[in-house]
């Protein structure tokens, strides 16, 4: 009986070689799989910034002073720095686990009293009409 001794040694020495191998291939899949759900996972929302309503922003005037708009929206997330009569309110939610939506508003003041302001909210009908009567 002859022991095939080339046959013997390159399987040997390839031994060492696999635990890594079969490691890299389970990491590659991993990576590529999509993200795993645990069950019974809570995921909690995530809000940042300035809440805003419909109702704030119907409260809004042109003419109202800097003070006024502070007390009904609260004070601006973004102050520009070089144009101290524009202020940005930002409001970012991520419902748990959910997609991340963004609401903002910038308002534009001369002589510190409100001209303008524009966003992903408008005034009602209702209030524009009021407001002009």
């Amino acid at each position: 009986m002859k022991v095939d001794t080339m046959t013997y040694r390159s399987a040997s020495s390839l031994r060492p070689l696999i635990r890594p191998a079969l490691l890299l291939c389970v990491l590659a899949l991993a990576a590529c799989a999509p993200r795993l759900q645990f069950p019974g996972v809570y995921k909690i929302d995530i809000q940042q910034g300035n809440i805003i309503t419909q109702e704030m922003v119907d409260q809004l005037r042109p003419g109202m002073t800097k003070r006024q708009v502070i007390f009904v929206m609260g004070t601006p997330l973004v102050r520009d720095p070089f144009d101290q009569d524009r202020w940005d309110y930002v409001y970012s939610y991520q419902p748990g686990g959910g997609v991340r939506g963004q609401e903002r508003i910038t308002m534009f003041f001369v002589d510190d009293q409100l001209v303008s302001f524009s966003g992903d909210f408008v005034p009602t009908q209702q209030n524009a009409s009021s407001s002009n009567s």
